[in-house]
């Protein structure tokens, strides 16, 4: 589906998990709430629909990316505590509180927002070691034996294994607790946001005459090329810069956000600004020959 139908999905999803009965407790129970798994190419706006969504429904949003997280940051640090059972003294590892969980809270506290979205980007990233305590996550919303507020909807995102080499395939066990959203590149789509939050003009006429251009991750004889709605959008914002500075758009300028040769030749040729050519005066009114408020002679006879 395009990027649109997916942000309705989410929406609809987090919707029915935040559901309460008349006594104010959660109807669908957390360990049931599967977590929406977002996979699709780089560049689609899967991280960017995630601050719309909560933005929309007036929740907190705390995101991470989970290539950096270890398995030590991602559950936390073991502690050695005192217990006491039937009558004699123990000492019992157990977790410091996540990072991950820890960052829920502070949200909660500095926004006043009690219900929200936790956005785990790049989830099937995540290194070798920390891969079993996803697992154990995803089911029971659960880090290092402490557990995600009541109110959070956990959102994961990913790129298809031939995107990212860092990609780890998620088995079936993986797989089946997740509620996955596959998302396809849509012009159609994408131009209705562009529309609306003010994307280029010259993007946008550009596009319309080659949609196809629109989205390219291929791998040619030239290499790798990378053209995406976020290299758009990007240079969309560039452009806007070097009109008001009356800048010129070059090759030069395109190929470094479009990187692919063709794509980007095309567009600079149909956005370059070429100087102006001054024409000569005329000897009868001394105007530009060029200017619109120039006027043939008439001439008469004697």
């Amino acid at each position: 589906m395009d990027i649109a139908s997916a942000k309705q999905q989410i929406k609809n999803t987090v919707q029915i998990y935040l559901q309460k009965d008349a006594l104010g407790r959660y109807r669908l129970p957390l360990v049931h709430q599967r977590p929406i798994f977002l996979l699709g190419a780089p560049g689609l706006g899967k991280t960017a629909i995630m601050q719309q969504v909560a933005d929309e429904m007036g929740l907190g949003l705390v995101s991470y990316s989970m290539t950096h997280h270890t398995r030590q940051s991602a559950l936390g640090l073991p502690v050695i505590v005192e217990k006491e059972y039937g009558g004699k003294h123990y000492q019992v590892s157990e977790y410091t509180m996540s990072e991950i969980i820890a960052s829920v809270y502070d949200c909660m506290r500095t926004t006043g927002k009690t219900q929200g979205i936790l956005f785990l980007d790049e989830i099937n990233c995540v290194s070798e070691t920390l891969s079993p305590a996803m697992l154990l996550f995803l089911q029971y919303k659960v880090f290092g034996g402490h557990q995600i507020p009541e109110g959070w909807v956990v959102v994961t995102a990913g790129n298809p294994p031939r995107f990212n080499k860092s990609v780890r395939e998620f088995d079936a066990a993986t797989r089946d607790r997740l509620k996955v959203i596959e998302v396809e590149p849509s012009y159609e789509a994408w131009k209705a946001y562009a529309l609306e939050h003010g994307v280029s003009r010259s993007v946008i006429s550009y596009l319309d005459i080659r949609p196809e251009d629109f989205y390219k991750v291929e791998t040619t004889v030239d290499g790798l090329t990378v053209v995406t709605p976020r290299a758009w959008e990007d240079l969309s914002e560039i452009l806007q810069y070097h009109e008001e500075l009356g800048l010129a758009v070059s090759e030069e300028l395109t190929t470094q956000y479009l990187q692919n040769k063709q794509v980007a030749r095309d567009f600079a040729i149909r956005n370059i600004v070429r100087p102006t050519i001054l024409m000569p005066s005329c000897r009868v009114c001394g105007m530009r020959m060029s200017s619109r408020r120039h006027a043939a002679p008439r001439w008469t006879s004697g």
